[in-house]
């Protein structure tokens, strides 16, 4: 993976030579130290990677990728704050470190930053893509408040959660593609389905995830199994769960997840036996492959040779293949 390995080695390069070295530091320390907390810079390897699959020079789609990276990093300062989550990365977030008030103000300055980034890609794309930055922001608040509504909902379908999963995280890896698209002046049905494979493959990334949670390996996944499940999280797992139980194991999922005064650990091995029980992975993860093969087709829709599309499928391919 030279190619990809290259490009997100200028990503972090680009990224290092943003300044936040400027006054007051309680705001810009903040953004400093979110967008240096790690993490797979996927997002904006997606634009370059796009940019570089339909022939142009991806020094063009720099700004679309940091802003891209950017932004994303300030969803997830507003997100630590609405969940109350101390950690991310294995590191303090955002809040915890300084406090909510800081994280909300230094999370919104990280928008405007990425706008102020944007604004440096051609003249010729710069509508386009401005346009494509407030359309996701609005799009992942909406996703966002949909999922809190959601915590608070007694009943939740499964098409209503994929459409949240959709809006709240698919939509940017949807949009991180297309500006790259956009940036190499793909034409507009190959925008068009550059964009689905990126939404699709970000449903199937988020499918993963939720089994993850529960039946992954601790030693490889980084965190405690059962977060979602100790955190009353409604996952497709979950919903199909509910779906699935009839009587008596319908009564104790619905139990479990109803009070909160049990230990994390019976919890977790309680609902997690429903679970197997009901075989609701095998069914989960029949839905991320369904999305993921819904992505591939989208990708083979696009007509360029294949080794243009290396690169992606390989990241693709990764992300789908990963244990953590």
């Amino acid at each position: 993976m030279k190619k990809t390995d290259d490009f997100q080695n200028l990503i972090n390069q680009k990224i290092g030579e943003l300044n936040f070295d400027k006054s007051p530091r309680e705001l810009y320390d903040p953004m400093k130290y979110a967008l240096t907390m790690g993490g797979k810079r996927i997002r904006p390897l997606f634009t370059l990677l796009a940019c570089d699959m339909f022939g142009k020079d991806i020094q063009k789609a720099i700004p679309a990728a940091l802003a891209v990276e950017v932004f994303h990093n300030f969803t997830l300062i507003h997100d630590d704050i609405m969940d109350v989550a101390p950690l991310r990365r294995g590191k303090e977030t955002v809040y915890k470190k300084w406090n909510p008030n800081i994280g909300i103000l230094s999370g919104d300055a990280m928008l405007a930053k990425a706008f102020e980034i944007l604004v440096d890609s051609d003249a010729a794309q710069l509508k386009p893509l401005v346009h494509l930055l407030s359309k996701v922001a609005i799009e992942v608040c909406e996703g966002q408040q949909l999922d809190m509504n959601y915590e608070h909902s007694e009943l939740v379908t499964i098409p209503e959660y994929l459409e949240m999963i959709r809006l709240k995280t698919a939509v940017l890896a949807g949009s991180a593609l297309l500006a790259g698209a956009i940036v190499a002046d793909a034409s507009a049905a190959d925008q068009h389905e550059i964009y689905k494979f990126g939404e699709d493959l970000g449903i199937a990334f988020q499918l993963k995830d939720d089994i993850l949670d529960v039946f992954g390996d601790e030693s490889k996944f980084g965190k405690k199994k059962g977060g979602d499940i100790v955190a009353k999280k409604k996952t497709y797992l979950y919903l199909k769960a509910h779906e699935l139980a009839e009587g008596k194991i319908l009564n104790t999922l619905t139990y479990y997840f109803v009070n909160s005064t049990f230990d994390d650990e019976a919890k977790i091995n309680e609902v997690s036996a429903i679970y197997k029980q009901l075989h609701v992975k095998e069914v989960a993860e029949e839905q991320m492959v369904f999305y993921y093969q819904r992505a591939l087709a989208h990708l083979a829709n696009i007509h360029l040779p294949e080794t243009n599309k290396a690169a992606l499928l390989e990241v693709a391919e990764s992300l789908m293949s990963r244990e953590f």
